[in-house]
């Protein structure tokens, strides 16, 4: 199967690609800017021409959820309009579409993981551009399976572990947000998903088209989730520092978010048979490839 991924140097994308490596049955074509650009629709037309790919995957987004508050304008038109138009484009060329989304469509106020059918609820405009670009795709294209995950990560790129690790390495102690509950999801952990759930849509008779939950197993806080990290760091050669809790109230950022956004993945696996593995699993393997970089670097 030929995969057509747009984002091509995120944290998904970049998985994509390497996990592909490693399955002969899947050729992974990694496109972004500027010549595959959401923004630019001539752009994702030609290459979808010249490709002609089996299945698009959509993991490119405006993911800089604070900023998405002082500039919406741009949040809606990669998360909202260039993901119905890669959508719409992938629809003309007879193309199923996989769409990544966010827990944080929803407001969480929610006791418990929220299912695929909850009310959604966005508190940003991050939020709400994904929760419109959920739509769009929905609505360009018949043949779509859009995945909301959470808290997504890699040993590469700009994410929750790579931070705490620098700055574990900068300061004597570590404040982190104790009051904010969700799913870690290592990003290799959701391109295997990704992978196994092409190859059900490849079936003729599959029609499993709608909205799913693709999220490590198991849930933490920020601040546990820092605690792991700094302990799963430590036989790198990271010294040990206190990693104290505090409240959102305490971290005053641009936008609100959920306080609960942990997400239920039963559907994901009574449907595709696929489970991510658990967060911790991810981070230990997360903190190996780490290991294994700087060691091949220095």
């Amino acid at each position: 199967m030929k995969i057509l991924v747009a984002g091509a140097q995120g944290q998904v994308a970049r998985a994509l690609y390497a996990c592909a490596a490693r399955h002969s049955r899947h050729v992974v074509e990694s496109k972004g800017r500027p010549g595959f650009d959401l923004l630019q629709p001539r752009g994702l037309e030609r290459t979808l021409g010249e490709l002609k790919p089996d299945l698009v995957v959509n993991a490119a987004a405006y993911t800089a959820v604070d900023n998405a508050e002082r500039d919406p304008a741009m949040a809606y038109a990669i998360n909202r309009d260039g993901a119905g138009a890669l959508a719409a484009l992938a629809a003309i060329h007879d193309c199923p579409i996989i769409h990544l989304s966010t827990d944080y469509v929803f407001d969480g106020s929610k006791v418990g993981a929220y299912q695929e059918e909850d009310a959604t609820g966005p508190t940003g405009v991050y939020g709400h551009s994904k929760l419109a670009g959920e739509a769009a795709v929905a609505a360009a294209n018949s043949r779509h399976i859009i995945l909301r995950t959470a808290w997504v990560y890699a040993a590469h790129g700009s994410n929750f572990v790579r931070t705490m690790l620098r700055l574990a390495k900068e300061r004597p102690e570590l404040r982190v947000v104790a009051d904010q509950r969700g799913n870690p999801t290592y990003a290799v952990h959701l391109a295997e998903a990704i992978l196994a759930i092409a190859d059900r849509i490849a079936a003729p008779q599959a029609s499993p088209w709608g909205v799913y939950h693709a999220a490590g197993t198991g849930e933490t806080t920020w601040h546990e989730f820092a605690m792991a990290i700094v302990e799963a760091a430590l036989p790198l050669g990271l010294a040990p520092l206190p990693v104290l809790p505090i409240t959102t109230a305490e971290y005053p950022v641009a936008a609100k978010r959920p306080a609960n956004s942990c997400l239920d993945c039963s559907k994901l696996a009574s449907t595709f048979a696929v489970r991510l593995p658990h967060w911790r699993d991810g981070l230990k393997a997360c903190i190996a490839e780490l290991a294994l970089h700087n060691k091949n670097s220095g």
